[in-house]
């Protein structure tokens, strides 16, 4: 029992101190930024897989003025293969406003009487304390009434605009792209992540593409720093605020 309440109290300080290391990076200094060299992006890049055409028809197609590839001059330059990029447009502006209300009441009553039954209960009264009586042997009434209120009401507004890498090409020509931004300002780092599933024919001429045709969209707008840990609370509050039961 007390080798398993000392690997209890190990496992909750390994726990404290896991969470605290992540706080521990940007301590009288700015938080460190993630090193762009080991990001799925960068690896997209170095590796396009297999090419899609044969190496001298690239060539032929190079030294002509009509060549569809996107090097040549009429060339389509939006993002197709993995290794590209592309720029993602969010523009975000929803607002909703829900309410709504139930009442409810509910009232019973339930008597029962025996002042005849073959004279038990005047013989049941002789035996009862002075006052009480057996005519009216249960008499029960009850009541019970709710009312709620409820109202949502959210706004949000976001504008963004990040590049974003093709990282995979799926069988059926979806591309999967993924994206990442990071803005340090003194002691403040805001990430913006983007990552999901686009058709090649969703991205327009200018090679961008809006949030609301990214299939599978994952969109993520935070930071971390000085200003964001004293926004949160600590860990043993967060921990007590998810087992307390009151």
């Amino acid at each position: 029992m007390k080798t398993k309440t000392v690997a209890t109290k190990i496992a909750l300080a390994g726990l404290v101190l896991m969470g605290a290391c992540a706080r521990m990076d940007h301590i009288g200094k700015p938080p460190t930024m993630s090193p762009a060299a080991e990001s799925p992006e960068h690896v997209a890049m170095l590796w396009q897989g297999l090419p899609n055409e044969v190496q001298n028809q690239r060539a032929v197609d190079g030294s002509s003025l009509w060549s569809g590839s996107q090097n040549s001059l009429l060339g389509d330059r939006r993002a197709i293969n993995k290794g590209d990029i592309l720029t993602v447009a969010i523009q975000i502006d929803e607002e909703a406003e829900i309410s709504n209300g139930t009442s409810r009441s509910r009232s019973s009553a339930e008597s029962l009487g025996m002042p005849q039954l073959l004279g038990l209960p005047q013989r049941l009264d002789e035996h009862l304390p002075d006052g009480a009586s057996s005519a009216d042997a249960v008499d029960l009434s009850g009541s019970s009434s709710s009312k709620g209120n409820g109202s949502v009401k959210r706004s949000e507004k976001l504008e963004l605009r990040v590049a974003a890498t093709v990282v995979d090409v799926l069988p059926n020509g979806v591309l999967a792209i993924s994206g990442k931004q990071e803005v340090r300002v003194n002691f403040e780092l805001r990430e913006l992540l983007v990552s999901g599933y686009v058709r090649p024919q969703d991205i327009s001429r200018q090679n961008e593409i809006t949030y609301d045709k990214i299939a599978s969209a994952r969109i993520s707008y935070g930071g971390r720093g000085q200003i964001t840990d004293v926004q949160q609370p600590r860990y043993g509050q967060q921990v007590l605020d998810a087992i307390l039961p009151f």
